[in-house]
């Protein structure tokens, strides 16, 4: 792939069999799997809804049209350690095995916006969309069934897409969010095979016209009581851990006043590997140890927008 020299992290492409793995790992997030999947299929991929319109509707000649002219970006917005940015990296599997086309990912690197000087957005913003555009063009087939599709994925986007309407914005930042927007509708008019995947920790702060344009946004929240007990009870199933002990690591990892609940990571980055450790290598797990290590964990902060007051 001719893509500029660092521009983007590591590229990916799907299927593989390491991202399926990770994706199955994203417990408690099953609708959001299936909606971003469905989503990114039929924009990426416009011969699937084709043929559901002529099989179910073929009377309704506008409808497939309303669809495949949306433009191809999708927000994934919430709470840190929600899953955003593992769903977004792994997604790209479910999608190409379904559609049976090989999905590359072209993740947006963060080393290289983090050199940003002024005017370098702007340019480093026009060269992404000019590299996921230009293999794009590759895959595009007339006859609407894709020979494969790009994704660009921009992970942590707030200023990358911060609102125009900022007070303090610079100029240049505008004319970011301006190039973005004309890499946006650029996909969408030549209806390339490609999609756009934006996360962010605030989506409040990105610019109107940016969110007008996204196909979906999909919000994420940190996992409730369910979810925190099929997470638990998943990993430790097998270990003998009873009802009531998962009755109290759901309590105790839940929100209380003054305090949130864990995230998606807290729980399968750092509690559940610290309750394995602490009994590993001579004891089982036991009942008192998770609970005294669920305690002792503090949660990931929510992330607060200092610039929001």
């Amino acid at each position: 792939m001719n893509t500029a020299t660092n521009l983007f992290e590591r590229t990916m492409t799907y299927p593989d069999f390491d991202a399926q793995d990770r994706l199955g790992a994203l417990i408690g997030l099953d609708e959001h799997k299936e909606r971003l999947a469905k989503m990114l299929g039929v924009l990426v991929n416009r011969q699937g809804l084709q043929e559901w319109n002529e099989e179910h509707h073929p009377d309704a000649t506008t409808l497939l049209t309303t669809v495949i002219r949306r433009p191809p970006l999708l927000v994934l917005a919430g709470d840190v350690g929600s899953g955003k940015t593992e769903l977004a990296e792994t997604i790209g599997d479910r999608v190409a095995r379904r559609e049976g086309i090989d999905v590359t990912l072209l993740p947006l690197s963060l080393a290289t916006r983090g050199e940003g000087r002024v005017g370098e957005m702007t340019k480093l913003v026009g060269e992404a969309f000019s590299a996921t555009a230009d293999e794009a063009r590759k895959l595009k087939s007339e006859s609407g069934k894709a020979r494969g599709a790009v994704i660009l994925l921009i992970d942590e986007a707030d200023a990358l897409v911060q609102s125009r309407e900022a007070s303090q914005m610079h100029h240049e930042d505008r004319a970011g969010v301006n190039a973005f927007i004309r890499g946006i509708d650029r996909l969408a008019n030549e209806r390339l095979p490609s999609a756009v995947i934006v996360c962010t920790n605030r989506l409040a702060s990105i610019d109107p016209a940016v969110q007008r344009r996204a196909a979906d946004i999909l919000s994420f929240s940190r996992p409730n009581d369910e979810q925190r007990r099929f997470i638990l009870k998943r990993a430790f199933d097998g270990t003998g851990l009873s009802e009531k002990v998962y009755d109290k690591l759901v309590t105790v990892t839940g929100p209380e006043e003054g305090k949130v609940g864990f995230t998606f990571s807290d729980l399968t980055q750092r509690l559940i590997p610290a309750i394995v450790l602490d009994a590993y290598p001579d004891s089982p797990v036991s009942a008192e140890a998770a609970i005294r290590i669920a305690r002792s964990t503090t949660p990931t902060p929510a992330f607060q927008d200092q610039r929001a007051s």
